[in-house]
């Protein structure tokens, strides 16, 4: 390993080392903005391109899910197994002899193994460094990909779907530590949002990608669903041997950087209230946050959020086909709304970062996700009026979509316990209106809603609070001992709502 890769900027306590060089001139606010673009060019891509390749590798089964549909033309149920008998299209089922139930099993399984090892792959990466840790964890989750597709029979499947939950849940959470190590918090808003982005842009690309690789059907004697995860698969593999290259560490290390940018990127953080701070553990810290209320609707906000963001990813291009839509044209129709969701992903991002407001746009985009599902499910026959229920998925994916870039930080866990949970209710039985699947979706997003006017107001009112105590809204103060801003009760500490 080299110097660079041995670099960090935290230390054994958690404090981010400030570097001989921070006694650098101040910059002036032109000198900012062309740092931070510096940044943003030098760092965003790189994972944006990685999470777009996790997200299209994660989501190949939403595809698949057209296999059972599709073969069996209102013939069979999944919960049958007669799709085994009847598949034609990509032949999932006649391969691995798979019924339904099967099949959402293994999407559940996907999501159990990114909830478990999320903690222990960020851990690895504290351990480690971005450069090594983010790419060879896109390089595993490449290879299971690639192997997906080879597997011959039903456990080999499950344990390929497990796996790759595993290998892809360190890349989320990793990239937005990576990213709190170089930007100012209010700045990581808008980059956790762009790079999240590749969610709704893998959702359109997938779409094109699934139905070209879809005519491959019988190229070297294979099925069409094989070819999925077998070019995806090794695609994924190649991107992440060049990510070692363009993948930086911190920024002592940076070579894109001058010693003068190094050294102001250290004094941005030190002076962003307590990035710079150590954080010792204390169980003291976790009784009072399992006593306050606020974190447990934090959780149940990510929780609500989780199964309508899912569902919709997992099963889109199944509801479009039960409209009866052929199974190739379902794959494009995801397209249109996977476009609107990434352009609305960024511009939601983007004004909520200028007008320094996070509540608002998370409840409007809630109501619009919410006007999506009134819409699926109030249109009593889909065959017959396609068109309603195809415009209920634009305002589905516009509310689902960019309120989760906007609030991607916290409480991953929790949001993908209600993914484990949404993968069991879009069943074959209820097409084509999947009354189940809408209701849970719906109701989930008017709780999400409930639970960010709750927080809206209790985090109001500790502002106003500190307000009539005489506090100045603006930085924390430092010298207090390390505590955080709670303990210390620092009057200057504003919550961003």
């Amino acid at each position: 390993m080299s110097v660079e890769e041995k670099a960090s900027p935290v230390d054994e306590n958690g404090s981010i080392r400030t570097p001989s060089e921070s006694s650098a001139v101040p910059y002036s606010a032109a000198d900012e903005k062309r740092l931070l673009r510096k940044l943003d060019a030098n760092l965003l891509p790189a994972v944006i391109i990685l999470y777009l390749l996790s997200f299209l590798d994660r989501s190949n089964g939403r595809h698949l899910a057209l296999s059972f549909r599709t073969a069996c033309k209102g013939k069979c149920s999944w919960h049958t197994g007669g799709a085994v008998a009847n598949a034609r299209i990509e032949g999932l089922a006649a391969d691995l002899h798979i019924t339904g139930n099967q099949y959402l099993t293994s999407l559940t399984l996907y999501f159990i193994g990114y909830v478990l090892f999320e903690i222990p792959c960020n851990i690895i990466l504290k351990r480690t460094t971005p450069r090594f840790w983010l790419p060879t964890l896109t390089l595993i989750w490449g290879v299971v990909a690639t192997l997906t597709g080879v597997t011959q029979g039903l456990s080999g499947f499950f344990a390929a779907r497990f796996f790759l939950g595993v290998t892809e849940s360190g890349l989320f959470p990793g990239v937005v530590f990576y990213l709190s190590m170089w930007y100012k918090r209010h700045e990581r808003q808008y980059r956790v949002a762009l790079f999240f982005s590749a969610a709704s842009l893998a959702g359109a690309f997938g779409g094109i990608f699934a139905w070209g690789i879809a005519h491959m059907r019988g190229v070297g004697g294979l099925n069409g669903w094989r070819w999925i995860f077998i070019i995806e698969g090794l695609l994924t593999a190649v991107v992440s041997v060049l990510a070692y290259r363009f993948i930086s560490n911190y920024p002592d290390t940076a070579g894109f950087l001058s010693p003068s940018e190094r050294a102001h990127v250290h004094a941005r953080l030190a002076a962003d209230t307590d990035a710079a701070r150590p954080e010792p553990f204390a169980w003291s810290a976790v009784r009072s946050a399992l006593a306050d209320p606020q974190s447990w609707l934090y959780c149940l906000a990510f929780h609500t959020l989780s199964l309508p963001l899912y569902t919709f990813s997992l099963f889109l291009p199944t509801i479009i086909a039960d409209l009866g839509f052929a199974a190739a044209r379902s794959q494009l129709l995801t397209v249109p709304p996977y476009a609107l969701a990434t352009l609305l992903t960024v511009l939601v991002a983007w004004w909520s970062e200028h007008a320094r407001r996070r509540a608002p746009f998370v409840v409007a985009s809630a109501a619009l996700a919410i006007v999506g599902y009134v819409i699926l499910l109030a249109n009593a026959d889909p065959t017959r009026r396609p068109g309603v229920s195809y415009a209920g998925t634009f305002f589905a994916a516009a509310g689902s979509l960019p309120r989760d870039g906007a609030r991607a930080v916290v409480a991953r866990g929790q949001r993908n316990l209600g993914a484990v949970i949404g993968t069991q209710l879009y069943r074959p039985a209820t097409s084509p209106r999947y009354v189940l699947g809408h209701s849970f979706a719906l109701a989930y997003l008017v709780g999400n809603i409930l639970v960010a006017v709750a927080l809206w107001w209790l985090l109001s009112r500790e502002n106003r609070r500190r307000d009539e105590r005489g506090g100045r809204a603006g930085k924390l103060e430092h010298g207090t001992g390390g505590k955080d801003e709670i303990e210390c009760e620092d009057l200057n500490w504003r919550y961003s709502i």
